[in-house]
C-alpha cells in the first residue's frame, strides 16, 4: 500500500483538479521526494497510478543566500516540452503546468528501472557506455535547437541563468580567488554572450536517470538559449570530481569522460567542434574550482586534502587555459597519480 499524506498546500489540490490529473472524488497521496536545492517535488499517487509535481522555490536550500526567479519553472516546463518532441525517450512526459503558481506535473519513473546515474557511480558501477549515451543525447538536443530563432526568442533567460549558474558558481568563486578573479569574470562575460543552442544548464549525474531506453534528463530549471559548452563542461566536471571519492574507479571515470566527449562531439554540426571544445576546456577548471569554493560545493568532497587538490589543479589551468578537454583531463589524471 502506498504511504503518504494530503497535499501540503491547497493550491496543489486545485492544480490537480483543474488539470484533471486525478478523477473527481479521488484522494491523492503526496510524498516528498529528495532532489536538488531549488524546488520542492512530490510523488502523487491515486488508485495505483503515480506522477510527480514540482514547484520552484524563491530561496534555494543552501547555506548561502541564493535567490532565483520563480519564472524558471515555466522555462523548465518549456524545455521539457521541447525535449519531448525531439527525444521523447530521454525526458519525463510533461503532463500539466500552472505558470501563475509556478509548478508542473510530469510522469513518475520507477527508480528500480530508472536508477540515478550519480548513485550508480558512487556505488562503484561506472559504465563508459552510459556516459557516451549522455553525451550523444545532449548533442542531439543541442543540434535540434541550433539555428532556431523561435527557440532562441522563447528562451531569452539570461537573468535566470545568471542567478542560478554564473553568479553562484563563477562570480562567487571569483570573489574568493583574487588570483584568478579576472579570468573567471571573463568566462562569465564570454558564456553570457554566446548564443548557439538551447542549454539545459544542470546536466549533472544527479539529474540523469539511466533508463532502459537510454538516459533521462531532469531538472532543466536553468534552461537558456546560450553556450552549449557550459552543458558539456558542467557534466564532465562531475566525472572528474568523483575520481577523488571513488579512486578504485578512476580509470573507468576517465574513460567515461572521454566517452561522453566523443558521444557529444559526434552530434555537433552547428559550429566548429574545436571552437566549442575550446570554450568547454576553459570552463571546466572554473567549474572544478566552483564546486569547492562557490555557493554550491559538492557534498561528497568533505576531505580538505581533496579540496586543496582541486584548487591546485584548477587555478593553474585557469591562468594558462588548455585548448582541449583531453588536455584538462590529462592534467587532472597526472595530479591524481602524484597526490
Amino acid at each position: 500500500m502506498t504511504t503518504g499524506s494530503s497535499s501540503p498546500d491547497p493550491k496543489l489540490d486545485m492544480f490537480l483538479s483543474e488539470n484533471m490529473l486525478i478523477p473527481p472524488g479521488e484522494k491523492a497521496l503526496w510524498q516528498p521526494l529528495s532532489g536538488g536545492v531549488s524546488s520542492d517535488i512530490w510523488r502523487v499517487d491515486y488508485s495505483g497510478r503515480s506522477f510527480c509535481v514540482k514547484r520552484a522555490l524563491a530561496q534555494l536550500k543552501v547555506a548561502a543566500e541564493w535567490k532565483a526567479p520563480l519564472s524558471r519553472n515555466a522555462y523548465e516546463w518549456a524545455w521539457m516540452k521541447f525535449a519531448a518532441r525531439h527525444c521523447p525517450a530521454n525526458v519525463p512526459e510533461p503532463l500539466a503546468h500552472d505558470d501563475e503558481v509556478g509548478l508542473f506535473a510530469m510522469s513518475y519513473l520507477d527508480p528500480q528501472r530508472h536508477p540515478v546515474w550519480k548513485q550508480q557511480i558512487l556505488d562503484g558501477f561506472v559504465v563508459p557506455g552510459t556516459a557516451y549515451a549522455v553525451g550523444e543525447v545532449l548533442g542531439r538536443l543541442h543540434a535540434a535547437s541550433a539555428r532556431r530563432p523561435e527557440v532562441a526568442s522563447a528562451f531569452e533567460t539570461i537573468d535566470n541563468f545568471y542567478a542560478l549558474r554564473l553568479e553562484p558558481y563563477l562570480v562567487a568563486t571569483a570573489s574568493r580567488h583574487a588570483e584568478v578573479g579576472s579570468e573567471l569574470i571573463k568566462l562569465v562575460a564570454r558564456t553570457a554572450g554566446t548564443q548557439r543552442v538551447l542549454v539545459h544548464g544542470d546536466v549533472s549525474p544527479k539529474n540523469i536517470l539511466v533508463g532502459p531506453s537510454g538516459p533521462v534528463f531532469l531538472d532543466a530549471e536553468c534552461a537558456w538559449y546560450g553556450d552549449p559548452a557550459f552543458d558539456l563542461a558542467f557534466c564532465l566536471n562531475h566525472l572528474l570530481l568523483k575520481c577523488l571519492v571513488r579512486p578504485a574507479r578512476r580509470e573507468l571515470l576517465l574513460t567515461s569522460f572521454q566517452s561522453m566527449r566523443t558521444g557529444y562531439l559526434s552530434r555537433v554540426d552547428w559550429e566548429s567542434k574545436s571552437s566549442l571544445e575550446l570554450r568547454a576546456a576553459h570552463l571546466l577548471p572554473a567549474l572544478l574550482l566552483a564546486r569547492v569554493d562557490g555557493k554550491s560545493p559538492v557534498e561528497y568532497l568533505t576531505d580538505e586534502t581533496h579540496r586543496a587538490l582541486v584548487r591546485a589543479i584548477a587555478i593553474p589551468l585557469l591562468k594558462t587555459p588548455s585548448a582541449s578537454l583531453s588536455d584538462v583531463m590529462e592534467a587532472w589524471a597526472h595530479a591524481l597519480t602524484t597526490e
